[in-house]
């Protein structure tokens, strides 16, 4: 007898009256009318059945902090920086594990079964990355979260930051991270991506920078990170982060700097609801939308994934997790309102991160972890329109989280009877 099937599944790729066959935590069999039995049985009723939703791009260091030690006034990226500076000294390990595994328990409810999160390593306790490690192992068995080593302060520009972020790889984090613009002179930053791409390839680690998250259409590390990447073989495993400079630079060089990121392999990871919210401050009218240029990646075949970035931090006062809300986000910012485009947004916190993040057993075929997400919405495109009510969340096998169906009902004067509708 098999553990779980999921009838009457409409899948992402628009298949319909699928069922899904699960045992021992992964997927068996995938067609219409499976037979045999399950020791448990969950009816679709034709609604979207995906994989998991996936943010390549968090703080978890910082979520949940707003208004420690004060709140953001001027909700600006630099004094947001300022404000986490202040905070770090305040940080305890016990606070900084609490708020992260309560961020855990949101993702999980919506949905949200693997995160990126770069963590500060310029602290020199390295207290971020001990309590983000300890909670790691904590969520394994319901959350895959992969961990940055981020020199926030700038690798070369605060002093001891090589040491520490080596220490916190030495710790068992998993991904360089870095912050060229951040450093103080554009040849300190291209030198720091040199050095970073270096100490990855060295340790057979994967790469995520903050790259060039500024409105300068000179602020050019991108074309660096994309050099590096295919001088040490890293090809695949590279990412840059933000990539706003992208927005505001001449066509002319963009078209030069796109065919070089594919061809070295390097995914973009744009963050929508930050982009645009702290992008263009220095702007009057016309004010730059600051988003990189994801239509123009995807494009040329460029990995782009779509990151929530901040939720609830000195950075970001929002948020709640939903990483529908963030591709509602990016479809609008980007203009993506083609069918082909939507979809594409969906595969933004979908199917695009789980790649770049290296996850294996992703996806929906038989052999694949069975890690499922029934949304109340019958496509990817109403899925995101309505950022739909995760009905059930499973989590190899075993459902994990169920919220009530989403409706209202109407009684109105002079309309004979009732109405239920989705909201």
């Amino acid at each position: 007898m098999l553990d779980l099937i999921v009838r009457r599944c409409t899948l992402p790729d628009g298949r319909t009256g699928q069922d899904i066959a699960i045992e021992g935590g992964h997927i068996v069999e995938v067609r219409p009318q499976l037979a045999g039995r399950a020791a448990a049985e969950i009816d679709a009723a034709g609604q979207l059945v995906t994989p998991p939703f996936v943010d390549a791009h968090f703080h978890m260091d910082s979520t949940l902090s707003y208004g420690l030690p004060r709140v953001n006034q001027s909700g600006t990226l630099l004094e947001g920086i300022s404000l986490w500076g202040e905070l770090k000294p305040q940080l305890t390990q016990d606070a900084l594990a609490e708020r992260a595994l309560a961020y855990c328990d949101w993702a999980v409810a919506k949905g949200l079964l693997a995160i990126r999160s770069h963590v500060d390593v310029c602290d020199p306790r390295l207290l971020a990355a001990e309590a983000l490690l300890h909670v790691k192992r904590q969520v394994q068995p319901y959350l895959d979260l992969q961990l940055v080593a981020f020199p926030q302060d700038g690798v070369l520009r605060s002093p001891g930051a090589i040491d520490r972020l080596e220490r916190a790889l030495g710790m068992g984090v998993d991904v360089v991270g870095g912050i060229p613009h951040f450093e103080r002179t554009m040849a300190d930053g291209a030198e720091s991506v040199r050095l970073l791409c270096e100490l990855a390839a060295e340790r057979g680690l994967r790469v995520d920078m903050h790259c060039d998250e500024s409105d300068d259409p000179l602020s050019r590390h991108i074309e660096t990170l994309a050099y590096h990447t295919q001088r040490l073989g890293l090809q695949g495993r590279v990412a840059g982060s933000h990539l706003t400079s992208m927005h505001s630079m001449d066509n002319y060089y963009v078209s030069k700097l796109i065919p070089l990121m594919k061809e070295s392999g390097v995914a973009a990871i744009a963050n929508p609801l930050i982009n645009i919210t702290l992008q263009g401050r220095h702007d009057t009218y016309p004010k730059r939308r600051g988003m990189t240029r994801v239509p123009e990646l995807l494009a040329a075949g460029v990995d782009v994934a779509f990151g929530h970035d901040c939720v609830m931090d000195p950075w970001y006062g929002l948020g709640s997790g939903d990483m529908l809300e963030v591709a509602h986000m990016g479809l609008h910012v980007a203009q993506m309102t083609s069918q082909a485009a939507m979809r594409q947004c969906f595969d933004a916190v979908t199917a695009t991160p789980a790649r770049i993040l290296g996850l294996e057993g992703y996806g929906l075929a038989p052999g694949c972890r069975a890690d499922l997400v029934l949304l109340q919405a019958r496509d990817p495109v109403e899925a995101i329109r309505l950022r739909a009510t995760r009905l059930a969340v499973i989590r190899a096998g075993k459902v994990v989280a169920t919220t009530p169906a989403a409706t209202a009902t109407l009684e109105l004067p002079g309309r004979p009877g009732t109405t239920s509708f989705q909201r």
